[in-house]
């Protein structure tokens, strides 16, 4: 079993930043091996890939987020994190940390992000 905690969220004004951390644990589980993403969901709306890191270290982005967010990851401390820079109102989400290993996919409880003035 894997256990994803992410953290970092909070309320941030249009145009702020957040770093997002999510820290994965379990038993008998290499972190490096898997790819690794967030996801977001705002109300009333469908969850979507905000962004995906591969184990050699690819990744792709929503277009809505390209050149505002970075996703990295650090395999010595198994985690991944999720740079937001000039943050807009309609990145409002609870924003999801997941590993993929293919045949299952590992859903952390999530984070709110709210960006308010």
């Amino acid at each position: 079993q894997v256990q994803l905690v992410e953290s970092g969220g909070g309320l941030v004004q249009p145009g702020g930043s957040l770093r997002l951390s999510c820290a994965a644990s379990g038993s008998i589980f290499a972190f490096s091996t898997y790819a690794m993403g967030w996801y977001r969901q705002a109300p009333g709306e469908k969850r979507e890939l905000v962004a995906r890191i591969t184990n050699s270290g690819s990744t792709n982005y929503a277009d809505s987020v390209k050149g505002r967010f970075t996703i990295s990851r650090d395999n010595a401390k198994n985690t991944v994190f999720l740079q937001m820079n000039s943050l807009k109102p309609e990145d409002t989400a609870v924003y999801y940390c997941i590993q993929d290993r293919i045949t299952r996919v590992y859903w952390g409880q999530g984070t709110q992000v709210t960006v308010s003035s």
